[in-house]
C-alpha cells in the first residue's frame, strides 16, 4: 500500500501508522535526503531477512543504519572522538560514514569486516519516523533491476507491490546516492563520491 505524508509537515498519525508497521516486522520504502530507501526495524530478524532476500544481498555489501540523531550511534558503531567530530559536523546530511560495528549489530547484517554504515538523513519524514519508532532503521537504496535509482513513489509502489508492506509517498525528487566515507582507524577514505561535498576527506 502507498501512504502519502507531507514532506514539509509530516502528519503525526501517519508517522505513527508507519512506525507500527515497522514494529510488526514490516518492510517499508521511505524517502531520505538522497534516494528512496528500503528499510526495516533493525531489531526485527524476520524483517531483516526479508530485506536481504528482496535485495539479494550477501554479507560482502554494506547496509546502512539510519538514525534520527547522534544519541544512539555509539550503541552500534565504535565512534572515536575524531569520528564523532566529523559526524557532528556533517550530519544530518547526504553522507554514509563507515565505522567498525559493535556487538549490538545483528549478525545477519554484518559484513565480513564487521563494519557498518551510519546515516542521519536531512529529511523531515524520515527523521519523524525514526523519532517515533525509537530504533534505527536498516536501509538500502531502491533501484531498478538495471541498478537505476527510482524517484517516483507511484512507480515504486507498482514495482514493489506485494513485496513490501508499505510505500511512503514523500514526493518526487531527483535521486542521488549518498557519499560514502570510511572513518576506520580515524583515516577518512572516500569510498563513493555522491551527493555531498567530500573535498575535506580527500
Amino acid at each position: 500500500m502507498i501512504l502519502q505524508i507531507n514532506p514539509e509537515h509530516p502528519q503525526p498519525r501517519r508517522i505513527q501508522r508507519v512506525a507500527e508497521c515497522l514494529r510488526s516486522d514490516g518492510v517499508i520504502i521511505y524517502p531520505t535526503d538522497t534516494v528512496y530507501g528500503l528499510g526495516c526495524d533493525i531489531h526485527s530478524k524476520k524483517a531483516l531477512e526479508k530485506v536481504r532476500r528482496i535485495k539479494k544481498m550477501n554479507n560482502k555489501r554494506h547496509l546502512s543504519f539510519v538514525f534520527a540523531d547522534l544519541k544512539h550511534i555509539a550503541n552500534y558503531a565504535q565512534v572515536s572522538d575524531f569520528a564523532y567530530k566529523i559526524l557532528r559536523r556533517s550530519l544530518p546530511g547526504p553522507y554514509t560514514f563507515v565505522l567498525e560495528a559493535t556487538r549490538l549489530v545483528p549478525k545477519i547484517v554484518l559484513t565480513k569486516r564487521h563494519e557498518v554504515g551510519i546515516r542521519i538523513p536531512d529529511n523531515r519524514v524520515c527523521r519523524a519516523l525514526l523519532e517515533e519508532l525509537g530504533n534505527p532503521i536498516l536501509s538500502s537504496s531502491v533501484r531498478m533491476p538495471d541498478d537505476q535509482l527510482l524517484d517516483d513513489p507511484r512507480e515504486i509502489d507498482r514495482l514493489y507491490k506485494g513485496t513490501v508492506d508499505m510505500v511512503i509517498d514523500g514526493g518526487v525528487f531527483l535521486p542521488e546516492p549518498s557519499s560514502i566515507v570510511s572513518l576506520i582507524d580515524d583515516t577518512p577514505k572516500v569510498i563513493r563520491e555522491g551527493k555531498g561535498d567530500v573535498s575535506e576527506f580527500l
